[in-house]
């Protein structure tokens, strides 16, 4: 990739609020979507545009439980990118919160990854526009909209203009949460209404037993839309999922 050289100040200026980051020091895979189960390393950002009751990672914005003096700290592109190449794995899965919130300061990052050799995935809830410099080769996009069963007005959840967007630039693909054959039934209106495709459902639930019965609840209803079924396998394979 070639672009304009940034100046000193402007290296020093990009920063990230991040939750998180692992997959390095104690290797893990990307446990959902159509790279379920490649090698992974994992950047989450801190802070969302939206406030599911269903949310796993609450201490990215909820901040009647959580101090985000405690729970995030601001760090430099450069030193991410130094530690994502501790690594020999090639994939970046950038998440959240909702990331795309910082993409001013992910642009750079997602370039010098690129620049290393890594591909880049953002995990996104589908209601912030993509920064048309984001829609590059070796970017993906998994669009998450969240339903009503997730416990978000999807008034707030689902925005049409940012869905067609993503449906548009052909780099993202549609990954669903479901918990029931309801839910199945929302998405179908959803992607029938915005033209999404590809769409990926993946099974709610916490524990592996809640996966693999709400997986058996779902299969057939997703097969007989000619849909991709994801599980979850941090779930299924880490007794302690998370930072895995």
């Amino acid at each position: 990739m070639t672009g304009p050289v940034a100046t000193e100040r402007e290296v020093l200026g990009q920063r990230l609020i991040i939750a998180e980051r692992f997959g390095v020091e104690v290797p893990t895979f990307q446990g959902e979507g159509p790279s379920c189960g490649h090698p992974a390393v994992f950047i989450r950002l801190s802070r969302c545009n939206l406030i599911c009751t269903s949310c796993d990672t609450k201490e990215t914005w909820d901040w009647s439980q959580f101090d985000p003096r405690e729970v995030s700290t601001s760090q430099s592109v450069s030193d991410l990118v130094a530690w994502v190449l501790q690594s020999p794995v090639e994939l970046v899965v950038i998440t959240g919160g909702e990331p795309l919130l910082q993409q001013r300061n992910l642009v750079p990052l997602a370039r010098r990854l690129l620049e290393e050799g890594r591909r880049v995935e953002f995990e996104t809830n589908g209601t912030v526009l993509p920064d048309p410099t984001l829609l590059i080769d070796g970017v993906r996009f998994n669009v998450s909209p969240k339903l009503a069963s997730f416990g978000m007005d999807e008034a707030k959840s689902i925005a049409p203009s940012v869905l067609r967007a993503f449906a548009d630039s052909r780099r993202a693909v549609f990954k669903f949460v479901a918990s029931s054959v309801a839910d199945i039934h929302r998405i179908a209106e959803l992607v029938d209404e915005h033209g999404l495709a590809p769409v990926w459902v993946m099974p709610e639930g916490t524990t592996a037993e809640a996966v693999t019965s709400t997986t058996r609840e779902l299969a057939d209803a997703v097969a007989a839309r000619h849909w991709h079924l994801t599980t979850r396998l941090h779930v299924l394979a880490f007794a302690e999922p998370k930072g895995r």
